[in-house]
């Protein structure tokens, strides 16, 4: 189902939609020719008040995912802006170092933003990427931790920039993290065999008006498919056209490239 995320949304949301619901009014259609109208209504009541409970059941479930898988995908986007800002930050702190020390700092930082913007958020969306995969990062902490103490006059802005270095290494795991934290295939069971309980429960109310029933049946089917598939889509937050934006990263390469 990933090339879905590739697609734009509209066209996503439109494909998984018309394909349940399709799904959807058949069930209904083989039901309503199976039982007829009156013996449907037979059981109007007690149905009413077990499909009311089931359905909030379901939404609470439903709704807690929808929160955590959103919240994760905020967190990428928050750990993406603060790596963006540590590198704005120790590029400009390494101004105050001795040369040659600074420009190799300067450097790193410039290779190391390149390999994440054009290499390695790319290689995220495919779940090619692991904690030590790029070396631009090994090569800028072993740069940092290998500078003489001594030779920078102000100690205390070099501790600020070990303690950036540090964050910057933190803020990076966490979004590798964020990458591979996926909704676990138990949820995504009750989610969907949910969903399919909830839809197949309106096939069996008998409205006069069958094509009264067919418009709600769709739209019920329609209104989950879209939450699950947006759950589907937060629960990747570095792949396809709704992914995490890289506009922080990209505007501080292009800052440290012209500095």
């Amino acid at each position: 189902m990933q090339f879905l995320l590739n697609l734009p949304s509209a066209i996503s949301f439109l494909i998984v939609s018309v394909i349940t619901t399709a799904v959807a009014l058949a069930g209904l259609r083989f039901v309503r020719k199976k039982y007829s109208t009156e013996a449907l209504k037979e059981n109007h009541e007690v149905a009413a008040i077990i499909f009311n409970a089931f359905g909030l059941l379901y939404g609470v479930v439903v709704a807690f995912v929808v929160f955590v898988t959103w919240s994760g995908y905020d967190d990428a986007t928050k750990n993406l802006q603060l790596e963006a800002n540590e590198i704005d930050d120790i590029f400009h702190i390494s101004k105050a170092f001795p040369s040659p020390v600074n420009k190799i700092i300067q450097q790193g930082l410039i290779d190391y933003t390149a390999s994440v913007y054009n290499d390695e958020l790319k290689r995220m969306s495919q779940g090619d990427v692991n904690l030590h995969s790029n070396r631009a990062m090994a090569r800028l902490i072993t740069v940092f931790y290998g500078i003489d103490e001594k030779s920078i006059s102000n100690n205390e802005l070099y501790a600020e920039s070990l303690k950036r270095i540090n964050n910057l290494a933190q803020y990076r795991r966490l979004r590798i993290f964020a990458g591979k934290n996926e909704v676990p295939p138990v949820i995504w069971l009750v989610l969907l065999v949910g969903g399919t309980i909830t839809v197949s429960y309106a096939f069996f109310f008998g409205m006069k008006n069958i094509k009264a029933q067919y418009m709600i049946t769709a739209a019920l089917t329609v209104t989950i498919t879209l939450i699950l598939f947006l759950i589907y889509i937060l629960d990747h937050p570095f792949t396809g056209t709704s992914k995490v934006s890289t506009e922080p990263l990209k505007q501080v390469m292009e800052i440290v490239q012209k500095e």
